[in-house]
């Protein structure tokens, strides 16, 4: 990102820079649901305050991945029950909302920087193969909540973490070819693509850990996302490699 990209007039308060936020929103075709509806709404109050307050975009990311962190703690060290799948859940929408607002943050204020969309990548590529290695380490220290035990369970968070770090690779490397060697894009889609996308949404993934405490309930619910995830990961690797092989229309 550069600053010629930002919003024309610095903002000066909550209100103000909320109303350039509402009227300087990203395309959402194809955008899952939550991330579309939900999540760039609650983000755009919170970069709004982080604005009125005079915190960063570096500064917001932080915020995100220490909310993340802690979220993942509690996975790590809380037995699972109702209380601890809420806190997880919670943490993680919110880390998730902040991650969304770094950058709104940095648009409105006229600091976006290639630095500061280095380090929102950066963090983005830690955390979601971190979650999963929470996951994992839950279903090995928890081994009595889960319907199942060893390595019947725990090659999933595995495969789950390699496949995240793979699909989040090939988006991020398709969109610098797709720029650089100026090859066509796959179409978008529209609003009836947002809710078929729901299962690649990272909110569904946060608001999942909302049965962390349900051991039977969790594994079912994340076993049926892996494989949602993995089927729309390769289709979706096929359409990348068919227009990076496309050239761009005149």
């Amino acid at each position: 990102m550069s600053s010629h990209n930002s919003i024309n007039s610095r903002p000066k308060g909550f209100r103000e820079t909320l109303s350039q936020l509402n009227s300087a929103q990203k395309p959402g075709n194809g955008v899952p649901a939550y991330t579309r509806w939900v999540n760039r709404r609650l983000a755009r109050y919170f970069a709004a305050a982080c604005v009125k307050f005079g915190i960063s975009p570096n500064g917001v990311t932080a915020i995100s991945s220490i909310l993340s962190l802690i979220g993942i703690l509690v996975l790590l060290l809380a037995t699972p029950s109702f209380l601890s799948a809420l806190t997880v859940a919670v943490l993680f929408a919110l880390g998730y909302a902040m991650d969304s607002a770094d950058g709104q943050v940095a648009r409105v204020t006229g600091t976006s920087s290639p630095a500061g969309e280095w380090l929102d990548h950066v963090v983005d590529a830690i955390r979601t193969p971190a979650q999963h290695l929470a996951v994992l380490v839950g279903f090995i220290r928890f081994q009595d909540h889960w319907p199942l035990e060893g390595w019947a369970l725990w090659w999933l968070p595995m495969a789950f973490s390699v496949l995240t770090v793979g699909y989040f690779m090939s988006q991020i490397l398709a969109e610098q070819l797709r720029n650089n060697r100026k090859t066509a894009a796959p179409p978008a889609g529209g609003t009836m693509r947002s809710f078929i996308n729901l299962h690649m949404d990272s909110g569904t993934f946060c608001w999942m850990f909302i049965l962390w405490g349900w051991g039977l309930g969790f594994t079912v619910a994340y076993g049926l996302l892996f494989l949602a995830f993995f089927l729309t990961t390769a289709m979706s690797m096929r359409r990348k490699y068919v227009s990076l092989n496309t050239p761009q229309e005149a």
